[in-house]
């Protein structure tokens, strides 16, 4: 206990990246350009949507959220990075580390949620496309978007319960960020009845929802291919493909991260895992979304005064 009390008043030093000095300045240049693109591309969909009728639809609601979620989801964690690869500061403080660690779990569980209301919605409008606007009801996707919300922040503090209440030994992180496996790295006692417990919450806000997403894009592939229209099917599968690279991306890095024991969890590795979700996937998240769609692009340029697109 008395190692949980020192690491409580003075603190985590978060090693980061200065096991590759090499890499450090590289890293800095890169992820503060992905940073940047991160922020003008999700904050650019949440104000054309709010801007653009066309785009007042259940899917862009949803969209809206996940941009929202990509924005806070970044920066919870991003800034910090930052500092420590240009060698500014490397500590944290206890209570810093623990905010982080609560912020960032309740924003990736919700959008692990918020990705399964997205997959609801594509599969209504692909298999039940004549009742689409009756079964997206708006109060049904205010209810799934509360639902992920709330989800997100209670698997968020079950967990960040667990993890505090074992003592600490040591205040050095070797991660650029407060992260769950780490936290379990630094226990002083077994972790085997936490892990357990975890595992649980873990495979609810996790396999759970992954689970229900590959079921419901099978029977939107069962939908498309009986379409007739080549130019239908391109449609389809376009929308929902970009939805399925996002869901590999998203659950592939959690999945590996967070359902292996912390015995086998590779601290180096998992860093640039880390880095991977935490940077490169929702600076991708605007581009795998809006690159091909029309009603985006249209609405873009209608902001930016060019007039109606055409493309």
């Amino acid at each position: 206990m008395g190692n949980f009390n020192t690491s409580s008043q003075e603190g985590f030093i978060l090693v980061g990246f200065s096991d590759w000095p090499q890499l450090e300045f590289l890293l800095f240049v890169f992820i503060l350009i992905f940073y940047c693109l991160t922020l003008l591309g999700n904050t650019t969909i949440i104000v054309l949507s709010r801007l653009d009728l066309r785009l007042r639809t259940p899917m862009y609601f949803f969209l809206c959220h996940l941009s929202f979620l990509d924005l806070c989801y970044t920066t919870s964690t991003v800034p910090q990075l930052l500092i420590n690869l240009y060698g500014l500061d490397r500590t944290i403080s206890y209570g810093g580390c623990v905010a982080q660690l609560l912020i960032f779990l309740a924003l990736a569980s919700t959008e692990c949620l918020i990705l399964v209301a997205m997959a609801i919605d594509r599969y209504a409008a692909v298999c039940r496309p004549l009742h689409y606007m009756a079964i997206m009801h708006p109060l049904l996707c205010r209810v799934l978007a509360v639902a992920a919300w709330m989800g997100g922040l209670l698997n968020s503090l079950v967990q960040t319960g667990l993890v505090m209440a074992m003592p600490l030994c040591g205040h050095q992180m070797n991660h650029f960020f407060c992260e769950m496996p780490i936290f379990l790295k630094l226990a002083c006692e077994d972790t085997e009845g936490t892990e357990a417990k975890m595992f649980v919450a873990r495979t609810i806000i996790l396999v759970f929802p992954a689970v229900l997403i590959l079921g419901s894009y099978a029977h939107i592939a069962q939908a498309v291919l009986k379409v007739k229209s080549m130019a239908g099917r391109r449609k389809a599968f376009g929308t929902c493909g970009s939805h399925l690279i996002v869901v590999s991306l998203f659950y592939g890095a959690g999945i590996y991260t967070y359902l292996q024991p912390t015995h086998r969890y590779s601290e180096s590795k998992g860093k640039f895992i880390a880095l991977f979700y935490t940077v490169v996937t929702p600076m991708l998240n605007p581009l795998i979304y809006t690159l091909r769609n029309k009603d985006v692009k249209g609405a873009l340029w209608k902001v930016l005064g060019r007039g109606t697109y055409s493309g």
